[in-house]
């Protein structure tokens, strides 16, 4: 299945790409999501017509991001946790309490964006974690996991 990409999309393509894909992302992902269109005639100069439109809503998408991450760079976040005499955690902290932990204090971080590559943390300490807020923008902070007193 051939489909022209709406908007970019990490490890396939840019706005405006025309890729192939399986049609099962395409039918049950993409284009659901509006992040893409089949790739027919009509469809391709209909997105020609309208390539400045989107490419305009995708630079805004971007200008958001970037200002979200600065945000969010400044922020110093502690979550305390139930934890053992030796430093292992009573349960684990996972994408959803960071995120939480995060809006609380003062920048809303969605689930999907929090990114724990090594799983839920289960030790007390400091950890570098990715927050995802757009393809291109990446942001690394640092969290501390301490225990409940």
């Amino acid at each position: 299945m051939e489909v022209i990409l709406l908007e970019k999309i990490a490890n396939l393509g840019n706005l405006g790409d025309k890729v192939a894909i399986k049609s099962g992302y395409g039918r049950n992902y993409l284009i659901p999501q509006g992040k893409a269109v089949a790739a027919t005639a009509k469809k391709i100069a209909e997105f020609e017509a309208r390539r400045a439109e989107l490419e305009k809503a995708a630079l805004e998408k971007l200008n958001a991001a970037q200002a979200r991450a600065n945000a969010l760079s400044k922020l110093q976040i502690v979550i305390t946790h139930k934890a053992g005499d030796e430093g292992k955690l009573f349960g684990s902290v996972g994408t959803q309490n960071i995120a939480d932990a995060i809006t609380e204090a003062g920048s809303a971080v969605e689930k999907h964006e929090v990114r724990l590559p090594q799983g839920a943390i289960r030790q007390i300490g400091d950890y570098k974690i990715d927050i995802n807020l757009h393809t291109d923008v990446v942001v690394t902070m640092s969290i501390k996991i301490a225990a409940e007193a």
